[in-house]
């Protein structure tokens, strides 16, 4: 062995590397991004449930499900102009990750982070102070634009600063920070639903401040990851501030292996022409169809139409958002079991059983809701046993989801891409991921009032078919350096095809370590 570095299962090398308390806490600052997304994704749903925010912007919505219980309970809550409200933030968030591709190339990752905390802030405070429906969508937009950048540059940064060994585990932050805004959400809808006077509405929108002030400052903070130093043409700093992270002298093969990657990128000077080449084929294709797919498993609509769900089904006002806080500490709870597991079994294993118990846990709950209101949507309130029945098998959907499509959905496309169109490849998975996320929230009400139950069987068809895809496509890439991602691709049975030996210019010397 030769400069502690040993060839790995995957063909590549394996470079020295541990957790340091320098690492830990620079990626735990950064995952902080994530709560401004979670935070947003639990407190729409919430904010749409409460009958003063309700009469006060949407007073036809209000009216309507305030009606006799004869009205068809799957499509009382039907407003295009209140999904309009909820899902206006994911379309400002698919145009500003585009912008932040650049910003992130250019400036580097902290800053695309502080862009979009501030951006964030701004939006959290005219939601708060909104006095007309106007207002509301203008905050959503400015919110929107904050997830963007954050969404982009978080899960980069994270997968650029962790070691190899630990980079599925310190990349999950960023999804844990996600639950936890989720959650934190909730309990704050749970208490300000309660507030006399029906301003609560505008203490939950307002309070967006807070992981807005957070990731703004923390980007503060933050060092540069040395890939972003070289492609920025700082080489001795970079060359420092991995020794920083890796704990350790002894990276020089690393470096190496960074600078050639930098060199191959400048070659490209225009990324978004050059990702459609042949060689980057495999790993476009994944940065298109995992954010297609993990937004068709139907996780947003439980979790942002969460208390109007539960509404739905026949749970009181405290009772859904209730439920809704349930699902949030499961979905946190459960990441950390994709945390203490994905560099050990895998991401393909993760996606694998996680995409099962979802997929049965989809037929459960469509057949439960579907005996009780059948295909007229009428139907007596749920009994208790019967609704936590419901409950309970939405719980071990969320739970299949926290540990394998929730966290993995943002950690593989941010570890598979060369340096010369990171960027712009994780451009690509927010903004497939913010448009279907749009999408899927634009029409989930109308989508709910025609399907009926028959939705959660809509949603479960797609969990089989994505399932089958990971099975059949995706390579294993934990403990993969991500510099030398290329060789996972250049043994799959199928995408091998697709990569040439000139397209491999990293790992050049493996053959000469551990002989």
């Amino acid at each position: 062995m030769a400069g502690g570095v040993v060839v790995s299962a995957s063909g590549g090398k394996e470079y020295p590397g541990k957790m340091t308390l320098f690492v830990f806490l620079t990626c735990f600052v950064a995952s902080s991004g994530g709560l401004i997304f979670g935070y947003d994704l639990g407190i729409s749903g919430g904010v749409t449930s409460m009958d003063s925010f309700l009469l006060k912007f949407f007073p036809s919505v209000y009216h309507k499900e305030k009606e006799d219980v004869s009205t068809n309970q799957y499509c009382k809550f039907d407003s295009e102009l209140l999904t309009l409200f909820t899902s206006s933030l994911y379309l400002a968030a698919l145009v500003a990750s585009f912008c932040a591709a650049t910003v992130t190339r250019v400036f580097g990752r902290k800053w695309s982070m502080f862009g979009g905390g501030i951006t964030f802030l701004v939006g959290a405070v005219i939601n708060g102070a909104a006095e007309s429906v106007f207002m509301l969508i203008l905050g959503r937009i400015l919110l929107g634009i904050g997830v963007g950048f954050a969404n982009q540059s978080v899960p980069l940064y994270l997968s650029e600063m962790a070691p190899p060994k630990l980079r599925g585990m310190l990349n999950i932050g960023f999804q844990l920070m996600i639950t936890i805004g989720i959650l934190a959400a909730n309990l704050i809808n749970y208490a300000t639903a309660k507030i006399a006077g029906g301003w609560g509405w505008r203490v939950s929108l307002g309070l967006a401040a807070v992981p807005a002030v957070v990731i703004a400052l923390g980007a503060l903070l933050l060092p540069d990851t040395p890939n972003s130093l070289i492609e920025r043409g700082h080489a001795e700093q970079a060359r420092s501030m991995l020794s920083k992270i890796r704990g350790t002298d002894d990276v020089q093969e690393e470096y190496d292996d960074l600078v050639a990657a930098s060199e191959e990128s400048k070659t490209i000077k225009h990324p978004w022409k050059n990702i459609l080449e042949k060689k980057y084929r495999p790993a476009l294709t994944m940065a298109i169809l995992i954010p297609f797919f993990q937004q068709l498993t139907g996780i947003n609509v439980i979790m942002f139409y969460a208390p109007v769900l539960f509404k739905t089904i026949g749970f009181e006002d405290d009772a859904a958002l209730m439920s809704a806080v349930i699902t949030g500490l499961v979905n946190m709870f459960a990441t950390f079991v994709s945390i203490a597991t994905v560099d050990r079994v895998g991401r393909r294993a993760l996606f694998l059983q996680g995409g099962t118990q979802m997929l049965i846990c989809q037929i459960v709950v469509g057949t439960l809701i579907g005996f009780q209101f059948g295909t007229s949507g009428v139907g007596a309130n749920l009994s208790r046993g019967y609704a936590s029945c419901v409950v309970l098998f939405i719980c071990v959907y969320v739970a299949g989801f926290a540990w394998s499509w929730g966290p993995l959905g943002w950690l593989v496309p941010s570890e598979i891409f060369p340096l010369e169109i990171r960027s712009a490849g994780q451009s690509i998975n927010v903004s497939v991921n913010m448009f279907f996320t749009f999408i899927i929230g634009q029409a989930f009400l109308t989508l709910l009032c025609r399907l009926k139950f028959g939705l959660f069987y809509f949603f479960g068809g797609w969990v089989l078919v994505m399932t089958i895809f990971i099975g059949l496509f995706l390579p294993e890439t934990k403990n993969v350096p991500i510099e030398e991602m290329v060789l996972a691709w250049k043994k799959h049975w199928f995408w091998g095809k697709f990569i040439s030996d000139d397209d491999i210019h990293v790992g050049k010397k493996t053959s000469t370590f551990g002989a």
